[in-house]
């Protein structure tokens, strides 16, 4: 419990970050979630034959470097796209003041151990320009949040913690951003997580 509850705070017009949005309750139920979804993940091989620090595993649609599908690399179904998970996303944008009818049909989860980072990028792989919701559990990581036309300056950096959220939209929707660190044993021992989980919700534009 924060001695003096840290502010909602605007990142950029249509960025909004929200702390401490996810009470323990729910943070425990969506790392339990987590945790079934964990066989799947895997580091991603990318076009130019690097491969991410990240293990990540999707639900509803695949990301294939720099695409959606709805097969796995090896041919099996995607894990499915959980109702309730659609539900936690529209109270999430209707939090950061967007209209609620919301219908993510994508979830991206992401760990991140201490060595993990994520490069500027920005999530442009969508026929949808609906809002980006993303939800943090575990240790603190500092996000980067950028400008829409390079990885270059403005950017503006911030800790999020467990329970933290972002949701970005509007204006800000193709915004560059990533995660520049992760600061390891920052996470509350009760929650039972080493290493940091982050769940993003995006909408697909796609039958």
């Amino acid at each position: 419990m924060e001695l003096i509850p840290r502010p909602r705070r605007e990142l950029a017009p249509g960025a909004v970050h929200l702390p401490d949005w996810l009470d323990c309750t729910e943070q425990r139920r969506l790392l339990a979630a987590c945790r079934e979804w964990s066989p799947g993940m895997r580091h991603q091989r990318l076009p130019n034959g690097g491969v991410m620090s990240v293990r990540m595993v999707c639900l509803g649609w695949h990301w294939a470097p720099y695409r959606y599908t709805k097969v796995l690399d090896d041919g099996s179904a995607v894990l499915p796209f959980p109702n309730w998970l659609g539900d936690l996303g529209r109270r999430a944008v209707t939090a950061a003041g967007f209209a609620p009818d919301y219908r993510p049909d994508i979830a991206l989860v992401n760990f991140y151990d201490a060595d993990a980072k994520m490069g500027l990028h920005q999530d442009k792989d969508e026929r949808a320009l609906d809002p980006v919701v993303s939800f943090s559990l575990g240790d603190t990581a500092v996000f980067r949040f950028g400008n829409t036309e390079n990885r270059g300056r403005p950017w503006t950096d911030v800790e999020l913690r467990s329970g933290d959220l972002v949701v970005f939209g509007g204006e800000s929707r193709l915004a560059y951003h990533g995660i520049t660190k992760v600061l390891p044993g920052t996470a509350d021992p009760d929650l039972g997580l080493t290493g940091r989980l982050n769940i993003t919700l995006r909408a697909s534009g796609m039958d």
